[in-house]
């Protein structure tokens, strides 16, 4: 289990930055901690004039592919899940983010946007995030907030562990969150 305090989620509404704030933390750290040893992914929009057609996820080390789209008519799409008007691509999702998510020795950190309802399709991807934080490596999440009050029992589950810090961000608080978690994850790489 995660030790207390080494599980970083941030929570916050549709379009308000998780995403940009987890990036801006992973690029401050990068930046002047070049030899951390960081893993994990990133989701983000596929924009077509102007309009959002899907999104593809990321890895740290820049290979993309597609997670869910409006726009993708393939055969096997049928039988892909959905989540409103896009298809999740759980193949694409799979290859790119579990491989991530690999505990392997000398990692220092892990990232992980999102676990959210589309990356939870997929049956293989909660168990490798609860075997991350059975890890003990520090972990930078993010996570959707509660939809009518109810949230995603996986994210639940995150959102309720003993070793989780929750970070809800808001349209002012973005660069005060982003300073408390990188002084955090810094204090305890010198401590390691």
């Amino acid at each position: 289990m995660a030790a207390p305090g080494k599980c970083f989620l941030v929570t916050g509404p549709p379009g308000v930055g998780k995403t940009t704030l987890v990036m801006k933390v992973f690029e401050s750290l990068k930046l002047f901690h070049p030899n951390l040893n960081i893993r994990g992914f990133y989701t983000r929009e596929i924009r077509q004039g102007g309009e959002r057609v899907g999104f593809e996820v990321v890895t740290l080390d820049g290979r993309r592919g597609p997670l869910a789209s409006t726009t993708n008519s393939s055969p096997e799409s049928i039988r892909w899940p959905a989540v409103g008007k896009y298809k999740v691509d759980l193949a694409s999702f799979e290859s790119l983010a579990l491989p991530e998510l690999q505990v392997k020795e000398h990692t220092d950190l892990f990232i992980i946007d999102e676990v959210g309802k589309m990356e939870l399709y997929s049956s293989l991807f909660f168990p490798s995030v609860l075997r991350v934080l059975e890890s003990n490596i520090p972990v930078l999440a993010t996570i959707p907030i509660p939809k009518f009050g109810r949230d995603i029992p996986g994210v639940a589950r995150l959102r309720n562990h003993p070793g989780a810090i929750v970070y809800t961000l808001n349209t002012g608080n973005g660069n005060q969150i982003k300073e408390e978690v990188h002084t955090r994850l810094v204090n305890i790489f010198q401590k390691q």
